[in-house]
């Protein structure tokens, strides 16, 4: 009996999935042809598929609202997208287009905010939350834009010197909206007790007092809890959550002013096709314990904030590559080497173990064998060769004598690649960024790609390193 790619996949995960099914023996994501991308393109490219991007933020927004009416919920939700995920203008373009908010993260996000109001993308009622550690330029920016009408702008307080750096810069007529962040305990397996972000739970009431209570210079607004490893249905998750909660309802009591309670990200996004996570369910748990703390301490339901980055844009992208040969270096161990760099491509594999959806492109019915993937640089860590068949990859056979070439895909490679890549700049061993295609839906629904950039070159690298 010939056990092939297909029968494989379908014996283990149900397949045929949302995102991917075959036609024509060739992969197909949300209903694009990627073999027509491939002959149109040529690899390596990277895309990014912009109408998921919508549907995940629809997704989020009717998640909460169901939860709200479930609860009897008196807060608003309100969903932000941070734009240090994916900062391409037509990535927060599309996002934009969904009435989102924006979080920032650097003094520089200030100036692509600016950007985006002069092109008339934003108004000055946008919500927006800065966040990340404030530096001098940066807390300068964020006073000028509150003052200059963004009445819904927040700065978020990562530490107590901000504040005090806020005192020397701030205006005269108006009061400057501020958040707290309470930092988090992190898991037991982490390097570190505490998170460096945010101020301690335990100081949080007393820095209250000292700074901001009968300050006529701040407004508080919003508390900010967020931890890294993601929204979790674990006993660890739900501890720090309402931690944060209890510290809400004390400085509710004490603040009239405050009215936002702020989760930060973290819903997680699918990265293997067993991916199974209770979205519906882990938003009504939100609610529903923020609802209880509220009636238990007598206060207002708060509005809600999340600030959705990679659950936003993560989905949305995927990188293609051929493989260039198969090289059998022992009885045990294959290698698919690629036409391009994993360390350059997809930083996340490498640096942080980060997993992604690998599928082959063809050959799904082709017997399959445990394979390593390789890149083309020199660097011993390029490679990718875990996955969720008990930690190996396993791709498709070929033949050397092939007219085909087999292609693979790293799928939901939408967030953070790029920024952490550094795309269109220097990349190691000189391997060039991939051409960029952006793919949409026309209003009839049709599809619609185009070539954003093409495939670096040497003269683009050589301008970035003095030669030029």
């Amino acid at each position: 009996m010939k056990n092939t790619y297909l029968d494989l996949i379908e014996h283990t995960y149900d397949f045929p999935q949302e995102a991917f099914d075959l036609r024509d023996d060739f992969l197909t994501f949300h209903g694009v042809s990627l073999k027509h991308l491939i002959e149109k393109y040529g690899t390596p490219f990277r895309f990014i598929y912009l109408p998921k991007i919508g549907s995940q933020i629809k997704k989020a927004r009717n998640l909460f609202r169901q939860a709200i009416r479930k609860n009897n919920y008196k807060g608003s939700y309100h969903f932000c997208y941070c734009t240090k995920c994916n900062h391409f203008q037509h990535v927060i373009t599309e996002a934009l287009k969904h009435k989102v908010n924006l979080e920032t993260s650097s003094s520089f996000d200030i100036d692509l905010i600016l950007k985006l109001y002069e092109e008339g993308k934003i108004s000055k009622k946008i919500k927006i939350i800065h966040n990340g550690y404030k530096t001098d330029d940066y807390l300068l920016k964020i006073v000028a834009l509150q003052q200059a009408g963004f009445e819904n702008s927040i700065v978020i307080l990562d530490n107590e010197w901000e504040i005090s750096k806020l005192e020397k810069i701030k205006g005269k007529n108006q009061a400057i909206k501020i958040g707290l962040r309470m930092a988090t305990e992190e898991e037991v397996q982490s390097y570190y007790y505490t998170s460096r972000l945010g101020i301690r739970h335990s100081q949080m009431m007393d820095f209250y007092f000292r700074h901001i209570k009968d300050n006529r210079h701040f407004e508080l607004k919003m508390l900010h809890f967020f931890v890294d490893s993601g929204i979790k249905d674990s006993l660890y998750y739900w501890t720090e959550f309402n931690k944060a909660l209890e510290l809400y309802a004390s400085l509710k009591k004490e603040s009239t002013s405050l009215n936002a309670f702020n989760i930060g990200g973290g819903f997680p996004i699918q990265n293997n096709l067993e991916f199974d996570y209770d979205y519906k369910n882990i938003a009504n748990e939100i609610i529903r314990n923020i609802k209880e703390t509220c009636l238990e301490n007598d206060i207002p339901d708060p509005d809600l904030y999340t600030e959705f980055g990679k659950f936003t844009v993560g989905e949305s992208g995927a990188i293609i590559f051929e493989v260039l040969q198969q090289k059998r270096q022992n009885d045990k161990e294959t290698w698919y080497i690629i036409n391009n760099s994993l360390m350059n491509t997809i930083p996340d594999s490498w640096s942080i173990k980060e997993k992604f959806i690998l599928l082959p492109l063809n050959k799904w019915n082709n017997e399959y064998q445990r394979v390593n993937i390789g890149g083309l640089s020199c660097d011993q860590s390029d490679y990718y060769n875990s996955e969720d068949f008990n930690q190996v990859v396993r791709m498709p056979k070929f033949s050397p004598k092939d007219k085909t070439p087999l292609y693979i895909g790293f799928f939901h490679t939408g967030a953070y690649q790029d920024a952490i890549s550094g795309y269109g700049g220097i990349k190691h061993c000189l391997i060039p960024s991939p051409r960029y295609v952006v793919i949409d839906r026309d209003e009839k629904g049709n599809i619609v790609d185009y070539l954003y950039r093409d495939e670096q070159t040497a003269s683009d690298m050589f301008r970035i390193l003095g030669y030029e």
